[in-house]
């Protein structure tokens, strides 16, 4: 007759250090794990930023010259009614010759100039400096 012992070994230090390691990774996240992905998040939402504030920018440069071409046909519009006068916006707005609707502003909430020679009119925006007579600004 031949008998089978089994015999329960002890738990090596191997085994101990494997069951120890599989339990902490079911518990969740290392402080170290957590700190690299938030420094990668960080590092996507600079990169995002970079590239969309110059688009920004330009989207805004691009909107203020064309509510200045807009005020411009407004502007001629009240000209070759009132011959010898030069518009301001209230006159623009009030006498309906710009729409309500439209910005009588820039992107960045400067008045526009507006200049008149004879029949010719010059709309300008002072631009993203807000300074008059600079190289930024939109006509």
């Amino acid at each position: 007759m031949t008998e089978t012992l089994t015999q329960s070994s002890p738990e090596t230090p191997i085994r101990q250090r494997l069951r120890r390691l599989r339990r902490r990774r079911q518990e969740g996240m290392t402080l170290v794990e957590i700190m690299i992905v938030v420094i990668i998040m960080a590092l996507i939402a600079t990169a995002v930023g970079v590239a969309v504030l110059p688009r920004l920018n330009q989207a805004r440069v691009d909107s203020t010259r064309t509510d200045a071409q807009s005020v411009r046909s407004a502007a001629v519009m009240f000209v070759s009614e009132n011959p010898g006068e030069c518009p301001n916006m209230d006159d623009l707005t009030g006498g309906g010759y710009l729409d309500s609707t439209r910005r009588t502003t820039d992107a960045w909430d400067n008045g526009f100039a507006i200049d008149c020679e004879g029949d010719d009119v010059l709309v300008t925006s002072a631009g993203p400096d807000g300074e008059m007579g600079t190289e930024d600004d939109i006509q």
